[in-house]
């Protein structure tokens, strides 16, 4: 495969408020901070979990709609993907860091000011005539699954 395959997607809750800064240019950024956790049973029979956390960053309108309907606790579905970047510290120490660009976020759950329910973008329209499969099987995607 030419080129590889780099794509995340988190489901989480934000461990903050999104913070919205404008670059010189006037280009939003929104970064926000995703707590995901994993749940396992060890070999000792004892329920244990493990809580990651994401660093995300949102560009353009996409930005500025997580800083003002996201916030600590709220759950998000976040797609993007990975990007490590580098600078200097102040003491002239070369530090990296690993976010996530995010291509898509959308609004679940409740928790945080923004309520709970739906994305950040209207639902695509209704198709307008009956359901295409494309050729491939019968019926609808309604239809009963056999199993």
């Amino acid at each position: 495969m030419a080129g590889g395959v780099n794509k995340v997607i988190l489901i989480g809750n934000l461990g903050a408020d999104p913070d919205m800064r404008y670059t010189p240019s006037g280009a939003g950024v929104c970064e926000m901070r995703i707590a995901t956790n994993e749940s396992w049973t060890d070999k000792q029979g004892q329920r244990q979990e493990r809580t990651e956390w994401h660093r995300v960053v949102v560009w353009g309108k996409r930005a500025e709609l997580c800083a003002k309907y996201l916030s600590k606790g709220r759950q998000c579905y976040v797609e993007g993907r990975l990007r490590t970047r580098s600078w200097e510290d102040k003491d002239g120490n070369k530090r990296y860091t690993t976010e996530i660009v995010a291509t898509d976020v959308q609004f679940l759950g409740g928790g945080g000011r923004g309520g709970g329910g739906g994305g950040d973008f209207p639902p695509p329209p209704e198709p307008d005539g009956p359901y295409d499969n494309g050729g491939f099987g019968g019926g609808s995607p309604d239809d009963d699954i056999p199993f």
